[in-house]
């Protein structure tokens, strides 16, 4: 591709370019070929889940990932962890004058790569270039739309239900602040950034108690856990001996007087199943190439006062609080 800088105020054949060469090279399906101001899918037969997330993150590419990727991951992954099948996201685009052509089509090749080997189409989107300091670079919105093939989860919580996390805990917050910061550490940390729907869809192949999916995002593995809770009349009980947590993101954690707890993760699911199933769930997502390091790390227990205790390698009960003050910004 022609390597060009975008102009605020782009339009007529540069605008005609910038969607024939790069977008529908790159998102090509009969749907989105038809150029419409709306695009018109078949009937979906279906309860719908329907999600949308804006992407601001800093820097745009980082070790695991880009901007690209992470934009369609998440919003597969806000999905999936609902239950539900992805079928179709739309993009925005919100580009900063001046941006040049070379990184938008690596950031445009992430999307339809992951797209694809989801089986996701993304079939509508927009794009405006604003004035150069009104946007750092690039900031992609999307929605994401799926079905509801299995069952719709119940989010109520039982005595004894097993909380299982998919993997390590911490890779992406820790890859980007490292990568932001230029702290050394880029060789080691890597972002975990992944689609999760092949995940989900085997869990919920194998089982029907299955209560709540979860991807721990921003704030991490606390705060999705006190959200989760925070509504019922359970608490939870984590043991953090069970925790899988990477030695380098550990380290980097302690030097910066960090809980890789509350860090973000972007390729991560809890799984909170019956403890009937727990096993045979657990075993499910460690024979997926993404779960291999898959843990059963706490249960529900009898407690009303909606609390998240930690049991600490010595023994000890402590709470597991939601993070307070300020996280760490544009981590996605």
């Amino acid at each position: 591709m022609e390597l060009v800088t975008l102009a605020h105020g782009s339009g007529g054949d540069e605008s005609c370019k910038l969607i024939n060469d790069l977008f529908l090279s790159y998102f090509n399906n009969e749907i989105l070929y038809k150029q419409n101001d709306a695009s018109l899918v078949e009937p979906i037969d279906g309860k719908l889940a329907i999600t949308t997330d804006s992407f601001v993150i800093n820097p745009l590419f980082f070790p695991g990932g880009d901007i690209g990727k992470l934009s369609v991951c998440g919003t597969i992954n806000d999905l999936s962890v609902s239950g539900a099948k992805p079928l179709y996201i739309t993009a925005g685009f919100i580009i900063e004058e001046g941006f040049n052509m070379c990184p938008l089509e690596k950031i445009v090749y992430s999307m339809a790569k992951v797209a694809k080997l989801a089986r996701v189409k993304i079939i509508a989107g927009d794009t405006k270039v604003v004035e150069k300091g009104k946007c750092d670079g690039v900031y992609i919105n999307t929605t994401g739309i799926g079905v509801i093939e299995h069952y719709e989860l119940t989010h109520t919580l039982q005595e004894g239900d097993q909380i299982i996390v998919s993997g390590s805990l911490g890779d992406h917050g820790a890859c980007i602040m490292s990568k932001r910061e230029m702290l050394g550490f880029n060789s080691l940390l890597k972002s975990d950034c992944a689609p999760l729907h092949e995940i989900t869809e085997a869990i919920l192949s194998i089982s029907c108690n299955v209560r709540i999916m979860r991807d721990p995002t921003r704030g991490g593995l606390a705060a999705s856990l006190n959200e989760i809770i925070s509504n019922t009349s359970k608490s939870m009980m984590v043991y953090e001996k069970k925790l899988p947590i990477k030695e380098e993101v550990k380290s980097f954690c302690d030097l910066l007087g960090l809980d890789p707890l509350s860090v973000a993760n972007e390729g991560k699911l809890i799984c909170i199943v019956s403890k009937e199933d727990s096993v045979k769930v657990l075993k499910t997502i460690q024979n997926h190439p993404l779960g291999q390091d898959a843990q059963i790390i706490g249960e529900i227990i009898n407690d009303s006062s909606n609390k998240v205790y930690l049991k600490t390698l010595l023994g000890a009960t402590k709470m597991l609080s939601m993070p307070s003050g300020e996280l760490l910004p544009r981590i996605c």
